[in-house]
């Protein structure tokens, strides 16, 4: 028997899905336009009214939302009704020191975890399920959203967040956790530490684990699936359109069904903009149909992806976007954060150091290794090792505040990271290669 947490939407006709999709695109143009002077002032410019939007076949004709729009617009630009109606925000770390922040009304949440109920349901979670929450809480939205998502399905949850890995193995063995909700680099690591434990898979009691919030492979997937005994399923979401849940794999595992009466989802050419059609690989550009705080449309995610409607053996209707295969920008995932090369170069030139660097990545044990090599200047440059050590303790310090993550800063003697001829080679991520 196939299980849905809200059937009568994830099974609807694709005519139903249109049916609400066009209603509530049409509703939510007027809000923005009445409501969001940034967003009205960028139709106006593009010589959009409200009018001329009667369906999703017209989205087209919208702008396009950027990361960059949503900086300008810091803190309440964007803000799509009265303070007083909302009750939480989620932030995303910053960029040149200025955060994504979003805002929720009590309506927005409960659609959020309604989204989330939805993925948990699609992974075999019931009332009966212990759900094992190991995403960060506060402003990262991976722990709030799985645990609201996880209260809707009427799950046991335990909010464990992040780390303490000692501590969260005890709990998941003591407590019988039967869902796991992490990344999965540390969906690995657990499973690694298990076994060095004595434990076997078949000791735990789980039997899924919804794993997002940073690039993985197959490969990774199936280790993973061995090394816990379960079946790990993919989830997908950005703080800017209201966290994970926005889609999630179903027991397919052929791609994350878009939660689509919620979200309306382009594939574009991220040169020229243009609208690519069903199966073309392209940016994902999503628009939000009933936020009410924060209501983005055509938000640019910069993530590469293709979308696929091939009928799903689930029964699930809505639409299925691969696992994301890149970046059209220079972001870079590490251990679940967003980081931008622009932040570190900021920090850098803050500190007083030269803009020459190189970032490593790697992965060893299927966790991110970062490493960032500096140059320092020739008045900078000191054979005494206790100074470069202070030096660079103080940089990674600098730089986990900017970040929200702590590198690996190795400081290094002048002209001795390679110049290209082009652009500069900033980062090496050799995480790939290994998967």
């Amino acid at each position: 028997m196939k299980r849905y947490y809200q059937p009568e939407i994830e099974t609807a006709s694709r005519e139903k899905i249109l049916e609400i999709q066009n209603e509530k695109i049409v509703r939510q143009v007027r809000h923005v336009w009445d409501n969001v002077p940034y967003y009205r002032h960028l139709m106006e410019e593009k010589g959009v009214a409200p009018e001329d939007i009667r369906s999703v076949e017209d989205i087209h004709k919208l702008p396009f939302l950027s990361k960059a729009d949503l900086r300008e617009a810091y803190p309440y630009g964007l803000l799509g009704t009265d303070l007083k109606n909302c009750v939480r925000i989620q932030s995303t770390s910053g960029t040149t020191g200025r955060r994504v922040v979003a805002f929720y009304t009590q309506a927005d949440i409960d659609l959020w975890e309604d989204c989330c109920a939805r993925a948990i349901v699609a992974a075999g979670g019931t009332n009966e399920d212990v759900v094992q929450v190991c995403y960060g809480y506060g402003l990262f939205t991976g722990g709030p959203g799985l645990n609201g998502g996880s209260h809707k399905v009427g799950c046991l949850t335990l909010p464990m967040s992040s780390g303490n890995t000692e501590r969260q193995i005890q709990f998941m063995m003591d407590l019988g956790s039967t869902i796991l909700c992490c990344t999965p680099s540390y969906a690995a690591y657990i499973g690694e530490s298990l076994a060095e434990r004595g434990f076997k898979p078949e000791d735990n009691k789980l039997k899924a684990g919804i794993f997002g919030a940073e690039p993985w492979t197959e490969e990774m997937r199936r280790e993973i699936e061995k090394s816990l005994g379960i079946r790990a399923y993919d989830i997908y979401g950005l703080t800017e359109t209201s966290g994970p849940g926005v889609a999630f794999e179903c027991e397919e595992q052929q791609g994350m069904h878009i939660n689509e009466d919620h979200f309306y989802v382009e594939v574009i050419d991220p040169e020229t903009g243009e609208v690519l059609p069903e199966g073309s690989r392209g940016e994902l550009v999503f628009t939000s149909l009933d936020k009410e705080a924060f209501p983005l449309l055509r938000y640019r995610t910069r993530d590469i992806c293709v979308l696929s409607r091939k009928p799903c053996s689930c029964g699930r209707t809505h639409i299925r976007m691969s696992k994301p295969m890149g970046r059209s920008d220079d972001m870079l995932i590490i251990r679940g954060v967003n980081v931008f090369p622009s932040q570190i170069e900021t920090v850098l030139l803050n500190e007083g150091y030269t803009p020459n660097y190189q970032i490593m990545l790697d992965r060893e044990r299927h966790n991110d290794t970062f490493d960032i090599y500096v140059e320092v200047s020739p008045d900078q440059f000191s054979d005494l090792m206790s100074q470069i050590q202070r030096m660079e303790k103080s940089l990674e310090a600098a730089l986990r505040t900017m970040l929200g993550i702590g590198p690996k800063v190795h400081l290094v003697a002048p002209k001795t990271i390679t110049r290209s001829e082009g652009k500069a080679v900033r980062v090496v991520d050799r995480r790939k290669l290994h998967d």
